[in-house]
């Protein structure tokens, strides 16, 4: 297991996590190495030797030594910004495996993407298709491209994270997409190479997904009818992982559906998937510095905060608590609130767990491995947390925690 009990202490692969509590202090987010490469090998694994490609999805986990450690193992990547195209680069990704999607992408955002040489530009709307279109006329360049489709199916997930219903703002309307495909292939500067979807995270049922999956290959279909050649099909990610009792179906019960539907064309399936790869692959450590009993809730304060961990705060979500060091038989419980210090109402990590603590003791918030760093601020003026990757008998910082110094070197107070 990446995240057991060994000699009561709870530890990353082999290493205790109270030794990176002290090597490192909390909060501290820390990640396995061998659950990162185990997840990514599922999706390798479940292609049984077609022309697929895992595009790793940035936004999830985007600190340099996980895109590292996935260029390493042959991923290519789902980018949403100039910003994630950087961090990619930087950490020895290749550009030909890059996927820029997003609904927002800026003129230099796009050149840069050109410039760099990145395999495709998912293009979510007509006007970004203009866009494209001039870019690359401008600098000379043919923009490899593709349409993400919006295929109206019902992810069944939460609102936040369904991206694939006809009122999403995400995607090119299905019904479009024919015309847009044609207008794309007679202009000199934009060359269609695939296409792709994508309805939504957190999915539980292979079904929606499949059946997404089935549309757009139809669509494919009647696009290359007209004359359209396509090299790839992109089936998105957002498969599901546990976090509390949810059942999670395996990563190739999603990925036969897709191949069922695929068939034996000879098109290159694209998959994107983030939380699967990284979520249950990293734990966020905190300390308790106060326990304040109440008289309708009991509250353990801990250091860390919404603004290192947003997602109980923006979705409600669930993370299991755990103590780094297992309960002696005999210990008493209370009930309490996990709540961190800063100043919202929202700022609660978990509610209503039954835990034996005191001052100082350490915890971990489970499966905290994607939509943790990459979504914290410094709200506050609170200092992002430290990263630690774990590698079986070793630990390394792969993040330093930021000085409050950082936090506003970039300001600038007018001579007044």
């Amino acid at each position: 297991m990446d995240f057991s009990y060994r000699n009561g202490a709870l530890c990353a692969e082999q290493v205790p996590l109270e030794e990176i509590a002290r090597r490192f202090g909390t909060p501290c987010f820390v990640y396995s190495r061998a659950g990162i490469e185990r997840q990514y090998r599922a999706y390798t694994q479940a292609f049984e030797g077609r022309k697929a490609l895992v595009a790793y999805s940035v936004k999830a986990n985007s600190n340099l030594a996980v895109l590292a450690l996935m260029a390493r193992l042959g991923a290519g990547f789902d980018i949403v910004s100039g910003g994630e195209l950087a961090r990619v680069l930087a950490a020895g990704g290749d550009p030909r495996k890059v996927l820029f999607s997003g609904i927002g992408k800026s003129e230099i955002e796009i050149e840069q993407a050109l410039r760099a040489g990145i395999m495709c530009l998912n293009v979510e709307s007509e006007a970004e298709l203009e866009r494209v279109d001039g870019v690359a006329k401008r600098i000379g360049k043919r923009a490899p491209i593709a349409l993400r489709i919006n295929p109206d199916i019902d992810a069944k997930t939460h609102p936040y994270i369904s991206t694939g219903l006809r009122q999403s703002k995400f995607g090119v309307p299905i019904a479009d997409a024919e015309r847009l495909y044609l207008e794309a292939a007679r202009r000199p500067h934009l060359e269609p190479i695939g296409i792709g979807c994508h309805i939504g995270s957190l999915l539980a049922d292979p079904a929606p997904w499949i059946a997404a999956a089935e549309r757009v290959v139809e669509l494919a279909d009647r696009i290359e009818r007209g004359g359209v050649t396509l090299t790839h099909i992109d089936v998105g990610g957002g498969i599901g992982i546990r976090y509390r009792d949810e059942v999670e179906r395996p990563v190739g019960d999603f990925i036969a559906g897709a191949l069922r539907a695929l068939g034996a064309r000879r098109h290159t399936l694209i998959v994107d998937p983030g939380r699967s790869i990284v979520g249950n692959a990293g734990v966020l450590v905190t300390r308790v510095e106060y326990v304040k009993p109440g008289d309708t809730k009991n509250f353990l304060v801990v250091d860390v905060a919404m603004n290192d961990l947003l997602r109980p705060a923006l979705y409600g979500a669930w993370h299991e608590v755990r103590p780094i060091r297992e309960r002696q038989p005999g210990a008493p419980e209370m009930v309490y609130d996990i709540v961190g210090p800063v100043c919202e109402s929202a700022d609660v990590l978990a509610r209503d767990r039954a835990l034996a603590a005191r001052p100082g003791d350490l915890l971990a918030l489970m499966s905290a491995g994607a939509y943790g760093m990459s979504m914290s601020s410094n709200y506050n003026t609170r200092a992002r947390a430290a990263e630690v990757l774990a590698d079986g008998a070793k630990a390394h910082l792969v993040r330093r925690r930021e000085s409050i110094e950082e936090l506003y070197t970039g300001e600038i107070v007018p001579p007044w």
